[in-house]
Parts: C-alpha cells; sequence; structure tokens
C-alpha cells in the first residue's frame, strides 16, 4: 500500500492528463497534454507551507491554490474556449490531489 498510493498519484499527475488531451482536444492532444503539465505550477503554493511536503497532509483546502474558492474560480475557466485546457488540467489535477486524501 505504501507504494501504490504515489504510484497512483504521479500517474494520475503524469499520464491520465495525456489521455484526457487525446480523448478531449484530439486535434491539439500534444499541445493540451504539455498545457496540462504546465498547471502543476499550481504545487508552487506548497512552498508557502510547513514542512513544505507532508504525506499524510490532504492538499485540498489546506493551501491557497488548493481552496475551494480557487477550485470554484477553475471550474468557471471552463467557459472561456481560451482557457479550457488551463481549466481541465487544473479541475485533474484537484481531483487527484483530492483522492490522496482518501488514502
Amino acid at each position: 500500500m505504501a507504494l501504490l498510493q504515489p504510484l497512483v498519484h504521479y500517474s494520475l499527475h503524469f499520464l491520465a492528463p495525456g489521455l484526457l488531451a487525446y480523448l478531449f482536444f484530439r486535434s491539439q492532444w500534444q499541445r493540451a497534454w504539455l498545457i496540462m503539465l504546465a498547471t502543476m505550477l499550481v504545487d508552487l503554493d506548497h512552498l508557502l507551507a510547513d514542512p513544505i511536503f507532508d504525506p499524510g497532509r490532504c492538499s485540498i483546502g489546506f493551501h491557497p491554490l488548493h481552496s475551494y474558492p480557487a477550485i470554484g474560480a477553475y471550474f468557471l475557466l471552463l467557459f472561456l474556449p481560451k482557457t479550457r485546457i488551463v481549466a481541465v488540467g487544473l479541475l485533474f489535477h484537484m481531483l487527484t490531489d483530492y483522492q490522496d486524501c482518501l488514502w
């Protein structure tokens, strides 16, 4: 179990966005995948925490860019065509981090 959680977590962070990009943005899936990977920058808010990394901490609701108001803003970005790929990446990132809270 100790190995399974990080394996699932990082697979969802790095591989699943490629699948989402292929399914929903097929004509530009490689570009969409790279953009979704770039949404990992949202984790810079971890630098504000002490300790920076705590494997037992639930990021959702703890870090500013993982807060419920931020997630609401990411949802609203879905409705703007120019930010839709970023929104999908950010929301899937939040879903991935949320599943960590369930372990």
